[in-house]
């Protein structure tokens, strides 16, 4: 093989950083199968409406600790505004109860080689009890597993995921348990629309255990408690670096 000039050796060391950059987990996605355009498209950015919560908006986490209710977040924010996951689980300082609506916006990386759960894996758990899951599962037939669906409760009603790299939302209408005498009467309930499309109508909190109705109190790695009392959102570290921007709280009437 010819030796190459010195200056193709420095060139190609200095192509090398850029081109793995490039690389990089939310970097190119050209060799993706797309189903359609769209779903390389980011779903817009939702202003909060007034009266709303706001949890983050790109400028700080200050709303936020870690899992244990007093540390700052090891979370980066990046220049885009995006924070991205990473040192552990964060909570939101605020608790609550009732009726309310989350809108979360997120992305997934890109792990063409990764598999099943670890591929973008994160989730937000409401009340730090109940999962909406987030992972890449673009192109899939979801279970309840996969992205968009309620952890081990629920699949989505539609697989509604765009191409990992691509910012998403959720919207996710919760309802807690209706309780009598420190116990659960009434299920709490979940609708949930993933990029606008409805994926869980009224998805009451309830599994069948040997044919008999229990009420779901905790999905899996949630911190679970009393699920009568209020309860903090819960973004979670699954060890791979999802980003979030744009999360909101609007309470509504019961």
């Amino acid at each position: 093989m010819p030796r190459r000039s010195n200056l193709a050796a420095l060139t190609f060391v200095l192509l090398l950083p850029a081109f793995a950059v490039a690389q990089g987990p939310y970097g190119s996605i050209a060799d993706l199968k797309l189903a359609n355009e769209a779903d390389a498209k980011d779903m817009p950015s939702v202003p909060a409406p007034d009266g709303a919560i706001i949890l983050f908006n790109g400028k700080s986490l200050d709303a936020w600790t870690k899992r244990d209710g007093k540390s700052a977040p090891g979370w980066k924010i990046l220049d885009s505004g995006a924070a991205q996951v990473a040192d552990g689980d964060i909570i939101s300082k605020q608790k609550f109860a009732g009726t309310f609506k989350l809108h979360v916006e997120f992305r997934v990386p890109y792990m063409p080689k990764a598999k099943g759960q670890g591929r973008g894996n994160s989730g937000v758990y409401v009340q730090v009890r109940y999962e909406v899951q987030i992972l890449d599962s673009y192109g899939l037939k979801s279970k309840n597993n996969d992205c968009g669906g309620i952890y081990t409760v629920a699949a989505p009603l539609v697989n509604a995921c765009k191409a990992p790299t691509v910012w998403q939302s959720y919207d996710i209408v919760f309802q807690a348990p209706q309780c009598r005498d420190g116990k659960i009467s009434e299920a709490g309930m979940m609708t949930v629309h993933h990029n606008g499309v409805l994926i869980h109508d009224k998805v009451r909190l309830v599994r069948k255990n040997k044919g008999q109705e229990e009420f779901v109190t905790n999905t899996t790695a949630g911190l679970g408690g009393d699920p009568c009392s209020p309860g903090p959102i819960l973004l979670q570290d699954h060890g791979n670096p999802v980003q979030y921007r744009n999360v909101w709280i609007v309470p509504m009437k019961d």
